[in-house]
């Protein structure tokens, strides 16, 4: 144990904390471990930036491209609404063949927009069928996961250990390699779901209208200025009863027909009534002292929100977005989107209070009144996902088979050694832009600024454990407690480690800090150092025990009320599963 060592595996140990703990954002932990690897002399500065050219940076920003030439062109979209006919049809058959699609598609493009994408059509599937969205939602997320795992860039964590490997002087893994366990894995993970996993899950939210999933019952309120009252001839902004209050005014009603916008300068009148969000109980306390009346017999239904341009819609925060981690009012939500958020499902509990200056997190979902045109630039901005069957985007159709033809000619280029994927890749994100399935801003938006980043770092902490022999130290400690179990049991142990941090943290970051180790554990063991690459590989990307610990798990999290609980009782024998059939097969697939 030399000095460097320790300093290593120190900032080791303090990354996994603070990737588990979720105090900062992952991309921030990324880069203080960056910055604390070459300000400690450990790694020069042309190391520690190595990572943002290391081809696996490459590859995954270009892959972000690909798949979102794909959802621009409405090619995702088109599947999905043929996938809707057939839930309609027959439901059990819908399930099967939206499980298939979705893991198809997921082999060769990021998962997590494809998700986004068939959540609304999935929860308007499980509708149809008179059936509770959580239902669906769960066997969506993880058949993402299972066609993730059957190809190489099936998911951002292959391409990532692939590119580790090549570091350790080690082949580098080929398109189609996964997928001997990987379709073993999709077709076990599938019956599993149909047979067993949806009979798990609970109805969440069955048949609820939104303002009864959210709580809404005391917290949405009418209010009659009365006469008397000092607010009358005052901009609403300047009403005493605003001022000491937390309260959202959504609507003024004035008169038996005149619906007002509640802007911040509009004057109210005597007799006006105030539709608007606020504790009930709070309100009652000063009605007398303010001029107010509260309307008890107010009967708050789905349909009062619904007119020509308003709805109420569900928002979910999208992994790695812009705005996590920051509040609604940092984010001038309001004047931004043209939207007032009424609560918040945050894991498992509903906020209603104080609502502008909570922090927002992946997978919470706001309750939103939004216009037509907020409507618009809620699902037109990368931060927010939409779980309702909303007016379809305009689509570029005509680029739709432009579009499948560059994405199969990357993948087939790469598949048969004509050029590296990272060549073919690029290659094929240049293409999406000049043939105009995408524009050049479309482009720069797609990329995951947050995901790419983790990469950098993570790849500059393998370079640390590499350069100064930590993960020999780590590797020389497994092999002397478990060394005579033999590779089985080693590869297992990798396999089930790799697991279970991945359900507490990234992981990307997980696999890039046990891809290292593994690989010099399996050559001080004189075995295939592949077939521990694979076990990293393939543990890290079947997270099913957390809705945290993979992002189509947070994703779907929130609109389906789930609990923590539920992803542990459906989610535990799928992860039991896996690890023994890795444990087996894999040294069939890649001997030791």
């Amino acid at each position: 144990m030399t000095l460097e060592i320790a300093v290593v595996l120190g900032l080791l140990a303090a990354a996994v904390i603070l990737f588990a703990t979720e105090k900062l954002p992952v991309d921030l932990v990324a880069g203080l471990l960056l910055c604390a690897l070459v300000l400690g002399g450990i790694l020069t500065p042309a190391e520690g930036l190595a990572g943002f050219s290391n081809p696996a940076m490459i590859t995954v920003a270009a892959m972000f491209t690909l798949s979102a030439g794909l959802q621009r062109t409405g090619a995702v979209r088109l599947l999905g609404d043929l996938l809707a006919r057939v839930g309609r049809w027959h439901f059990l058959t819908g399930v099967l063949a939206m499980m298939a699609l979705v893991g198809f598609i997921s082999a060769f493009v990021n998962n997590t927009p494809v998700v986004a994408v068939f959540i609304p059509i999935v929860a308007g599937m499980a509708r149809a069928a008179g059936k509770s969205p959580s239902k669906l939602l769960m066997p969506l997320s993880f058949a993402s996961m299972f066609g993730g795992v059957c190809t190489l860039i099936g998911t951002s964590t292959n391409i990532l250990v692939s590119s580790i490997a090549e570091q350790y002087d080690q082949r580098p893994l080929t398109m189609f390699e996964f997928a001997p366990l990987g379709v073993i894995f999709f077709a076990v993970g599938t019956l599993y779901m149909l047979l067993f996993g949806m009979r798990l899950i609970p109805n969440r939210g069955d048949g609820q209208a939104l303002t009864q999933a959210f709580n809404m019952t005391d917290y949405l309120v009418e209010i009659v200025i009365l006469p008397h009252s000092k607010a009358v001839g005052k901009p609403l902004m300047q009403a005493p009863f605003t001022k000491a209050m937390d309260l959202d005014v959504l609507e003024i009603r004035r008169g038996d027909q005149e619906r007002l916008v509640p802007l911040p300068d509009t004057v109210l009148q005597a007799n006006d009534v105030l539709r608007a969000r606020c504790n009930v109980e709070k309100i009652r306390q000063i009605q007398e002292d303010q001029g107010l009346a509260l309307r008890p017999e107010a009967k708050w239904e789905e349909t009062d929100w619904q007119s020509e341009n308003t709805s109420l819609q569900e928002v979910v925060i999208a992994p790695d977005s812009a705005f996590e981690g920051r509040s609604l009012e940092q984010i001038l939500f309001r004047n931004r989107f043209g939207a007032t958020v009424l609560a918040i499902r945050h894991r498992d509990q509903v906020l209603h209070e104080q609502l502008s200056k909570v922090p927002l997190r992946a997978g919470d979902v706001l309750l939103v009144k939004t216009s037509d045109y907020g409507l618009a630039r809620l699902r037109e901005h990368p931060a927010f996902v939409l779980t309702s069957e909303v007016v379809v985007p305009q689509y570029r159709a005509r680029k739709v088979a432009l579009a499948l033809t560059i994405v199969m000619a990357v993948v087939g280029m790469a598949a048969t050694g004509v050029q590296p994927i990272v060549v073919t890749a690029l290659a094929g994100a240049v293409l999406m832009v000049l043939t105009g399935c995408l524009t050049p801003e479309e482009a720069y938006r797609a990329l995951e600024w947050r995901v790419l980043f983790l990469l950098a770092g993570v790849l500059s902490l393998g370079l640390a454990m590499e350069k100064t022999g930590a993960a020999t130290w780590v590797a020389d400690s497994f092999i002397q407690t478990l060394g005579d179990a033999g590779p089985f049991v080693m590869l297992s142990v990798f396999y089930l480690l790799t697991s279970l941090l991945t359900e507490a943290m990234s992981n990307n970051a997980t696999a890039a800090l046990l891809t290292p180790i593994a690989i010099v554990t399996a050559q001080a063991m004189d075995v295939n150092p592949i077939a521990f690459v694979m076990a990293v590989a393939f543990a890290a990307s079947a997270s099913f025990m957390t809705p945290v610990g993979y992002q189509t798990n947070t994703l779907i999290y929130g609109p389906g009320q789930y609990r923590f609980s539920d992803f542990l009782r459906v989610g535990t024998p799928l992860n039991l599963m896996f690890w023994l059939l890795a444990t087996f097969l894999i040294p069939v697939f890649w001997p030791f």
